[in-house]
């Protein structure tokens, strides 16, 4: 069993809030717009990383992390990109891919807003796990974990900070 924290759209933010999380996990995944390669760092130092860059990363943070990332995790076939839409209404950059190759779990950012649903047409599960950083229209900061045992996703937890600013 592999217990997963994903997050995104952290701008640049990282506070010891999502680290204490980012410690619990055996993976941490991370959905683009990193902002600051310190972001990444941080949480490289404690666990395994895997991500994507965003819109709003810069060249240093694209040489690290790929647009998309698609991979296996025990027997979950994982696809994570920054701006992939949802279902059915899939972004135009991953929507004939997706149709013609679906993975079981298909994960992105972007939106700022929390979402996990799945598609029963190409049997999947959609997981966008809103902004856990401080900038943006977002109100609640929100991460995403659960865990995958062989073929199962599971144990799906919502992580909310209902503080959006911290405090100084």
């Amino acid at each position: 069993m592999t217990k997963i924290l994903l997050l995104s759209d952290t701008h640049s933010f990282i506070d010891n809030d999502i680290l204490k999380y980012v410690k619990q996990a055996d993976e941490v995944w991370h959905a683009g717009d990193i902002g600051d390669l310190k972001v990444t760092d941080a949480i490289k130092a404690l666990k395994p990383l895997k991500g994507v860059y965003g819109n709003i990363d810069d060249a240093k943070v694209r040489l690290e992390f790929p647009e998309h990332n698609r991979f296996t995790c025990e027997n979950v076939d994982v696809w994570i990109t920054h701006i992939g839409g949802y279902p059915p209404k899939y972004n135009m950059r991953v929507i004939e891919s997706i149709k013609q190759n679906p993975p079981r779990l298909f994960i992105c950012g972007h939106s700022h807003i929390l979402k996990v649903m799945p598609d029963k047409k190409l049997n999947l599960i959609h997981m966008n796990p809103g902004a856990v950083g401080i900038h943006g229209f977002h109100k609640t900061r929100t991460m995403l974990r659960f865990t995958i045992d062989g073929s199962k996703i599971d144990n799906l937890e919502v992580i909310e900070f209902p503080v959006r600013y911290p405090k100084k």
